[in-house]
């Protein structure tokens, strides 16, 4: 990140230069101002962090092969877990830090530097930053455990940022969230690509938001756990389809969902769904298989997870996806009501039992891929897939798992605390599944200090190191599949 940093300081000192005021406005190009607008900076980091999530490109976002819902026809190194060759880990820190972050607290400055706008407009703007910013910080703090916070965007400060206690900034950014409810409803907002600017869906998003952070820390801080449930669910959280956070996206370049880039335009085969999935599905005869899955064989098979696989043998991605205006999800009305099933099981004091709210969930998600309620109803009265309140983890985990198919991350987290469903280990490598993303290759060259500081902290920078939440570990070591 220095690196960054680094250029910032020296762009400003090449601008302090330009003290002669007669030679000023022929400095300026009026088709590329220096200062662009807070609304276009937030739409940038938006889109920009939504194209992360949704991307399926080897250089920048593996999460669809990390939770093994697809697996390669072509490249191999990624599905089996080496996230250094293509720099992986680095475009996953860069992209979330520089486009996203930086455009979101540049935006905020002008925000607050804006006389124009009304206090009222201001403080909604404000908010819905908040919540991107604290929806990326999680997205970090998931991915590589302890990370600069507090110092991470002051490059005139701190150069080299220290790295923040991962426990810490979750506790932080509970608290940035219930301080920001109110605000939503103060004034209008920017006209965003995710609600066009309706205030009460951010306030929803805010505390579905709030809802997930809450619940990631169930197995280890109960109490901050309960109390950040209480408090989202009071104020408001999803209730249905309709209050997705989903970005918007356009038929033609550069808008396009980054899917169709990688899938459709690229002309490439180099996916396929993985077997871990597909096994899966087809056990449950899964009605969402015709949606996650293209019908271009007889019946849905999966590709060997981590092996080589040929295009033309193997079921292939679902039509839906190859769409360019293919919403990229952000959080989803079935996460919500996943979590509050878990809440309801543990006694966190929200309405409903949790077979309910689990029941809602699974639903919520085979609608969403074009099931209708009696597909879902029929589909819960297997008994391979009706709630078992003596195995919730398992029933929880596997359906919360498959639901999250869109929301890649989303599934890797499910799979890292709830330790379910049971995953192959890659067929070339035999490698055991992450459990965090080692740090960027570019800390290690640029903050060394504070990377080492970090490293220790954490117990190493290894990719078996869990993050802080994930507090039970599987024996991977008997996984099915592997080359070891």
């Amino acid at each position: 990140m220095k690196k960054y940093i680094l250029t910032i300081i020296a762009l400003a000192s090449l601008w302090s230069c330009q003290t002669d005021e007669q030679y000023e406005d022929y400095n300026l190009d009026p088709k590329n101002p220096a200062e662009v607008s807070a609304d276009f900076l937030f739409t940038a980091a938006t889109v920009s962090l939504g194209d992360q999530m949704a991307s399926a490109n080897v250089n920048r976002n593996i999460f669809r092969f990390v939770s093994q819902y697809w697996t390669s026809t072509t490249y191999l190194d990624e599905p089996n877990y080496d996230l250094n060759n293509r720099g992986i880990t680095d475009s996953q820190w860069n992209e979330l830090y520089r486009d996203v972050l930086f455009d979101l607290e540049d935006s905020r400055r002008l925000v607050e530097a804006d006389v124009e706008l009304t206090e009222g407009e201001r403080t909604a703007r404000l908010a819905q930053i908040e919540v991107l910013e604290v929806y990326t910080w999680q997205v970090l703090v998931d991915t590589f455990g302890d990370i600069p916070y507090t110092e991470a965007l002051n490059a005139d400060e701190f150069p080299q940022p220290k790295y923040d206690d991962a426990a810490t900034i979750y506790s932080d950014l509970i608290s940035r969230l219930t301080a920001v409810n109110p605000d939503f409803q103060a004034g209008s907002g920017f006209s965003d690509v995710i609600y066009g600017g309706d205030m009460t869906n951010w306030a929803k998003f805010s505390n579905s938001l709030l809802l997930r952070i809450g619940m990631r820390l169930s197995d280890v801080n109960e109490g901050l756990a309960t109390s950040a449930t209480t408090t989202a669910v009071a104020n408001g959280v999803f209730m249905s389809n309709d209050d997705n956070a989903t970005i918007v996206y356009q038929s033609t370049n550069p808008n396009t969902n980054p899917l169709w880039t990688d899938l459709v335009e690229s002309g490439r085969s180099d996916y396929v769904p993985a077997n871990t999935l597909v096994d899966v599905m087809n056990d449950l005869n899964d009605p969402r298989r015709s949606a996650y899955f293209d019908d271009n064989l007889a019946e849905y098979v999966g590709g060997v997870y981590g092996g080589s696989n040929s295009y033309p043998s193997y079921s292939h991605v679902g039509e839906v996806f190859l769409d360019a205006t293919f919403p990229g999800l952000l959080l989803d009305y079935s996460e919500v009501e996943f979590h509050l099933a878990e809440a309801a099981q543990r006694g966190f004091g929200v309405t409903g039992t949790a077979e309910d709210h689990y029941n809602a969930a699974v639903t919520a998600s085979i609608n969403y891929w074009g099931g209708s309620d009696a597909d879902a109803t029929a589909y819960l009265a297997q008994a391979d897939v009706a709630y078992d309140a003596a195995n919730w983890r398992e029933s929880i985990g596997n359906q919360f798992w498959i639901a999250m198919y869109d929301n890649s991350i989303m599934g890797w987290n499910v799979w890292r605390k709830f330790d379910t469903p049971v995953f192959n280990l890659p067929e070339d490598s035999g490698s055991f599944v992450p459990l965090r993303y080692t740090y960027p290759i570019g800390e290690q060259n640029l903050n060394l200090t504070n990377y080492e500081a970090a490293s220790a902290a954490i117990g190493g920078d290894d990719q078996q190191t869990p993050i802080f939440w994930d507090t039970t570990t599987p024996d991977q070591s008997t996984y099915p599949g592997g080359g070891e």
